[in-house]
């Protein structure tokens, strides 16, 4: 991601951001539908709390002590920022706090707090079915200061002046515009931890666990596209031409991963499905987040297509391995983020923003080099610290419901309430439950 540029406070620019913001936000709800849609009936509400629990965490731990981690002056050897240097974002209500750049950098922590709460959200979507609610609150606050903080400090925070910023970024030179790496090999790594952490659902394997509202996934998927050029282009920190570019690459991509998965799907399995064109759309999407501004728009085509196909195989890898991934987090954003990580390295041009040629272009195995250093030290680190910090918050204090909790369903056992009532009502609430019970039956009289 393109850090600040030294210019004055530009009022296209910051009108952009601000709307790109307002666009990120809207992911968080678009993937609750997504994920909600996917899952079972029975624990419905509890994955679309999960997201908006870690909206609502990751905001607040962000702003406490997350953005300083990120994009704090570095402490050494371009691993952390600071901690207490934008500590509480105070020091940023200060005009004189923007500097140089073009956007005010109260905005641009904000921003960047977004990305740490999808990341954040689509980790949980590994666990779906058979985590506490309370517990996974506990992890994902403590998972944003020592996964994701870290991480974004190394890829997110580039040098400029007399600040120091993250190895990745600064000193190996890997690319990544908009997070192929912090979010998307990031979410992928830690899901899998977790769910190996927590072990299989009852019935895994052997009981269906179909999606059970596919027009909801389809309605969340096209929340989450529109969001995603928030996402992507919002990235480019300015209304201007790489914005532009970035906007039809990501448009380009999104197209092709669906084309890409129903092409496999229909060999594969005799038929074209919704489900299908909804998680082709997310790959092909995750693919050209970190290679939105390297490629062309036959590059875009290309990486979109190659992701649809390439996720699409890969889902199916839980059920040969063994692991429970519920929602294919593993599948689509942890595949999807190295093959579109990786693929800069073969398919970037020097014509696009970024300005780097890949060995399909005569740049040679250098870049790809970069790209291969930076997908594998995130992959690394946010799996092993991902599964330390969930065994210990499993050991302390419980991660998993109970088994006759998670059979009979999560959502009543856990959140009192249910997504659909099923049951001709007439009647109130009781007391502060919010459960809905039948009081008289319109066919039974007073």
């Amino acid at each position: 991601m393109p850090t600040l540029v030294r210019a004055s406070l530009d009022t296209g620019d910051t009108a952009w951001l601000l709307a790109a913001s307002a666009l990120v936000l809207l992911m968080a709800p678009g993937l609750a539908l997504f994920y909600g849609g996917m899952v079972r009936s029975k624990s419905v509400l509890n994955i679309m709390m999960m997201t908006v629990g870690a909206l609502a965490v990751v905001s607040v731990v962000w702003t406490l002590v997350g953005y300083s981690l990120a994009f704090g002056d570095d402490l050494g050897g371009g691993l952390l920022g600071n901690p207490w240097q934008y500590a509480g974002l105070g020091q940023l209500l200060d005009p004189a706090s923007n500097g140089s750049s073009t956007v005010p950098v109260i905005l641009f922590a904000v921003f960047q707090g977004l990305f740490c709460v999808i990341t954040g959200a689509l980790v949980s979507g590994a666990i779906a079915d058979r985590a506490r609610f309370g517990a996974w609150l506990v992890f994902v606050s403590a998972w944003t200061l020592l996964v994701y903080a870290p991480i974004a400090h190394w890829i997110f925070d580039f040098s400029s002046g007399s600040h120091v910023g993250g190895w990745l970024a600064n000193q190996v030179g890997v690319i990544d515009f908009a997070g192929g790496t912090a979010v998307e090999i990031c979410s992928g790594a830690s899901g899998l931890a977790v769910a190996l952490v927590l072990g299989r659902r009852v019935g895994f394997g052997r009981d269906p666990m179909r999606p059970h509202n596919l027009p909801l996934v389809m309605l969340g998927a096209g929340l989450l596209w529109f969001g995603w050029y928030g996402f992507n282009a919002g990235s480019a920190l300015g209304a201007n031409q790489k914005a532009a570019v970035v906007f039809v690459t990501t448009s380009l991509a999104g197209a092709a991963g669906i084309l890409g998965w129903l092409l496999l799907e229909r060999r594969r399995d005799g038929k074209a499905t919704s489900l299908g064109a909804a998680s082709g759309m997310v790959a092909g999407l995750v693919a050209i987040t970190p290679s939105c501004g390297s490629l062309s728009p036959i590059g875009a085509l290309v990486m979109g297509f190659v992701a649809g196909v390439v996720c699409s195989a890969a889902v199916g890898l839980k059920y040969r391995f063994g692991y429970d991934d519920s929602l294919d987090v593993v599948g689509v954003h942890l595949v999807g983020g190295l093959v579109g990580t990786l693929g800069i390295g073969l398919l970037a041009t020097a014509a696009a923003p970024t300005g780097v040629d890949g060995l399909f272009y005569g740049g040679g195995f250098a870049q790809l080099g970069r790209q291969l250093v930076g997908a594998g030290v995130v992959l690394v680190y946010a799996f092993a610290l991902s599964a330390a910090l969930a065994y210990a918050v499993h050991r302390t204090m419980g991660f998993r419901v109970v088994r006759e909790h998670e059979v009979s369903g999560v959502d009543l056992q856990i959140h009192g309430e249910t997504a659909y009532d099923f049951h001709t009502v007439s009647g109130g609430r009781v007391g502060g439950h919010g459960i809905l019970r039948q009081i008289t039956h319109p066919d039974e009289e007073d």
